[in-house]
């Protein structure tokens, strides 16, 4: 198991450009099994999550060539999907949560499709009947096998259905949108997630020879075709990282350019750490965050503490709320922090207020976060990285911290976030692996 060791309580300078987003690499990945032909992805970033599905497409047979850094050409024109049935499949799609998207693909061009209970982040249940629920209405058999927790589907034929999902899950709507596209006649599918990512997916389709309708909205049409072709593709910045380089700078008194981060596609994050008093610049394609003594978060108009909730998009991403959590614990007043998506993923506040933040706990879901408005620095601290978000924020408080930190189990923060040491150490950081 890695750590990190960090000296905290040093200013940053400089420009960081954030990778190319996790959410959407895994998903256009999986995309590459809707066709024989050739296609290119850029700005792949190199994390562990996105490198455990590159060599699950592998071992399934896909050809991938390397072209440079961060751009592949993959070739899924000789799959084999007996593959499914080895031991070695169900323990690496085991380990990774977006491996569950590699089911619609499968389902659409080959009739069936196989997932084990897949693995990821502890933050709380994350339910996948809304995959599978829309499988089965486009004409798919489902059978859990609960003796080795196995999800499969089958199928003759896929026909478009009206599809009204319970809840307007990303990686649902992907894996749904991925088997429609090859289905014969017309899918609708109603509660879409319509997320950057999720369009970015359907231009991508639309380029190969897919005809959806709707994109950027929460109906989606899809008109079914027989067969898709190849594409160049280009993945978005992460805008979970660049939130989290906010923070950085915020919390560490620092001045920092965040390069290329596609404005248009940020939806509230700029909005949200402006409630927070953190002031942002917008100069070309970059954010510029100058330096500040400190920053005084807003209260609603009737005067009643700021509360910050994660919503499906446009509203905030629920991967930023760790985030805002530890940038409030050194702002002037006080603010509401509701996850209320996942009922685990606040459970990292303990470490936070070990290192002096004054942190309510009230819920699994809620926390009430008093700032210090830097009058009272937090102390360094030996701690465990639970998940990737959580491991971030808390790499973001030890660099704020007076003293050494010590951080466990960095393997989680590998999971979503490249070379982040080398990163931070170009920007002035003290933090070495070991």
């Amino acid at each position: 198991m890695g750590s990190f060791q960090i000296e905290g309580g040093h200013k940053l300078n400089g420009a960081i450009t954030p990778q190319g987003a996790k959410n959407e690499a895994l998903q256009i990945l999986c995309a590459v099994l809707l066709t024989n032909d050739k296609v290119t992805i850029s700005n792949i970033p190199n994390i562990v999550d996105v490198n455990k599905l590159i060599n699950l497409l592998k071992n399934l047979g896909v050809k991938i060539n390397l072209l440079s850094k961060g751009k592949c050409e993959f070739q899924a024109d000789h799959v084999d999907m007996d593959f499914l049935n080895s031991s070695q499949y169900k323990n690496d799609a085991r380990q990774l949560r977006g491996s569950v998207m590699l089911v619609g693909p499968m389902l659409s061009r080959f009739g069936k499709g196989s997932i084990p209970r897949p693995g990821g982040d502890k933050i709380g249940r994350r339910r996948l009947d809304t995959h599978f629920e829309g499988l089965k209405l486009l004409g798919a058999d489902f059978n859990y096998n609960r003796q080795d927790y196995l999800y499969n589907v089958t199928t003759n034929k896929l026909t478009g259905a009206n599809i009204l999902l319970e809840e307007s899950s990303v990686t649902g709507t992907a894996n749904i949108l991925m088997a429609a596209v090859l289905a014969s006649g017309k899918t609708t599918i109603y509660n879409a997630a319509c997320e950057p990512y999720l369009q970015q997916l359907c231009k991508m389709l639309n380029r190969m020879g897919a005809k959806i309708s709707g994109l950027g909205s929460n109906l989606l049409i899809i008109e079914g075709v027989s067969e898709l072709t190849g594409t160049d593709h280009v993945i978005l910045p992460d805008m979970v990282e660049i939130g989290s380089w906010i923070g950085l700078a915020a919390m560490t008194q620092s001045e920092l350019t965040i390069k290329d981060v596609s404005w248009d596609y940020l939806g509230q994050i700029p909005n949200v750490f402006r409630k927070l008093g953190i002031e942002l610049q917008r100069k070309g394609d970059d954010i510029f965050i100058p330096y500040q003594q400190g920053y005084e978060i807003q209260n609603f108009i009737d005067g009643s503490i700021l509360t910050i909730a994660d919503a499906p998009w446009p509203g905030f991403t629920p991967d930023l709320l760790s985030i805002v959590l530890v940038v409030a614990t050194q702002a002037r007043g006080s603010v509401l922090i509701h996850q209320k998506m996942f009922e685990s993923r606040l459970f990292f506040v303990d470490k936070l207020i070990d290192m002096g933040a004054k942190i309510i706990l009230c819920d699994p879901h809620r926390a009430t976060v008093i700032g210090h408005d830097f009058k009272s620095k937090l102390k360094a601290t030996v701690m465990t990285s639970p998940d990737i978000r959580a491991g971030v924020s808390l790499l973001i408080a030890a660099l704020s911290a007076k003293g050494t930190s010590t951080i466990h189990n960095i393997e989680q923060i590998d999971r979503g976030y490249e070379e982040i040491d080398k990163r931070l150490r170009a920007i002035g950081a003290k933090i070495k692996r070991i």
